[in-house]
């Protein structure tokens, strides 16, 4: 009952006193234990466990909550605790753990307090555990809020992304290949030349040619694992902050991507010098390549546009010609039903009207037009449908955007 009481009186004192008075009490119920606590979020126990690398046994004696949940997108049940006590048993050795959350602002503080038989064994435990937990798998990392997040999802989504249904100009699609693929197979060249194994990729162009998928592409393609920054914006941070854990994340699990979508957003006049002082500074960045993507170069200062060994290539994405419209308007016309598909005489129609459509543009052109064929359902009826929906997409293109997020 120590310990049920324990955490009653901690609660109840105010949000500064509770970690020290927590330790104080539980050094002298275990006088004998070795007491190491922390607040880190990579020491997600509960994670550990549920992967089978430790087993958690509740104390049957006390009041543990545990907090229920539903996943509405899995249509799953969830559980995560909030405070509780019980032993961990590890390779062979057992822990007593205690978990206690309490809300700080709009933040939820997580504490764990190891005992163990000496500072050697709770140490190692606490290292297995943040270190499994700071692994990407099947995830991608997305920084929000001031705060890394894993997004299985997005990752699934990514999945689907390949260089195969991308259509760009000339050689595009094959030198950013080339690019990435020679850096992550070349580290050991880098270094026997003395040359820092890091890259720069700068993505520019106006919205719907491509940016977003090559980025998805490239990330399935090479295989390494994933950051992707929504903002530096937080409210309990800076945006200075904010980048240091950032760029220390990336360090952390090179070699990596780290992904800086709409950077034209992401910077300001009052964060700019710090992030490219994370970016290009004394701190190593090895194995870390920094794609970015701007609609707006216009809007990015030279330090980052013109400067070497920051964003070391630049690739341009422009408006499809027409051998691209040609190439996408045909692949996007070889997956339509045969009683849906154009004549050769309307497919070169199509691309001829098609001039200044961007890849989303013809996306929503054949999108738009299916829904519409699939309320009248008649041969030869989705040629009429398509030429009237270039009218009415031609002229929403001089005003409206096309919303192209990663995340998105």
């Amino acid at each position: 009952m120590k310990i049920q009481q324990l955490i009653t009186e901690a609660l109840s004192l105010p949000n500064s006193a509770i970690a020290y008075h927590v330790s104080q009490e539980l050094a002298a119920i275990y006088p004998k234990k070795v007491l190491l606590e922390s607040n880190d979020s990579s020491f997600n126990l509960e994670n550990y466990a549920e992967a089978n690398l430790c087993s958690i046994q509740y104390d049957a004696y006390i009041h543990n909550q545990i907090i229920t949940g539903w996943n509405g997108m899995d249509n799953k049940v969830y559980e995560y605790t909030e405070n509780a006590s019980f032993e961990v048993t590890w390779q062979t050795e057992k822990f007593d753990v205690l978990l206690m959350s309490w809300q700080e602002g709009y933040c939820k503080t997580r504490y764990y307090w190891i005992l163990a038989d000496s500072k050697e064994l709770a140490e190692s435990f606490f290292a297995a555990v943040c270190e499994w937990n700071s692994e990407i798998r099947d995830e991608v990392l997305v920084f929000e809020d001031g705060y890394w997040n894993k997004n299985p999802d997005l990752f699934q989504s990514i999945k689907g992304a390949n260089f195969e249904n991308l259509i760009l100009h000339g050689t595009l699609k094959q030198d950013i290949q080339d690019d990435l693929r020679n850096f992550f197979a070349c580290r050991e060249t880098y270094a026997d030349y003395g040359v820092p194994w890091k890259r720069g990729i700068l993505l520019i162009g106006s919205p719907g040619n491509g940016k977003t998928h090559t980025i998805k592409a490239l990330i399935n393609q090479m295989q390494q694992p994933c950051l992707y920054v929504k903002s530096f914006k937080s409210e309990y941070a800076t945006d200075s902050e904010n980048m240091r854990r950032v760029f220390k994340q990336a360090r952390q699990s090179a070699p990596c991507i780290l992904i800086l979508e709409d950077i034209d957003s992401l910077l300001t006049d009052e964060n700019r010098s710090f992030f490219l002082n994370e970016l290009d500074g004394f701190a190593l960045n090895q194995g870390i390549v920094t794609i970015a993507s701007t609609n707006h170069p216009e809007r990015l200062d030279a330090a980052i546009c013109d400067r070497p060994s920051r964003f070391d290539r630049k690739y341009h994405f422009e408006l499809p010609e027409i051998l691209e419209r040609q190439a996408y308007i045909a692949l996007w016309n070889n997956k339509l039903k045969t009683t849906m598909r154009l004549s050769d005489e309307a497919l070169s129609q199509m691309v001829a009207l098609t001039d200044g459509f961007s890849f989303a543009y013809l996306k929503e052109l054949f999108i738009s037009s299916m829904i519409r064929w699939m309320g009248v359902m008649e041969p030869g009826a989705m040629e009429k449908i398509m030429f009237s929906q270039v009218v009415v997409l031609r002229e929403q293109m001089s005003s409206t955007t096309v919303d192209e997020g990663l995340g998105k």
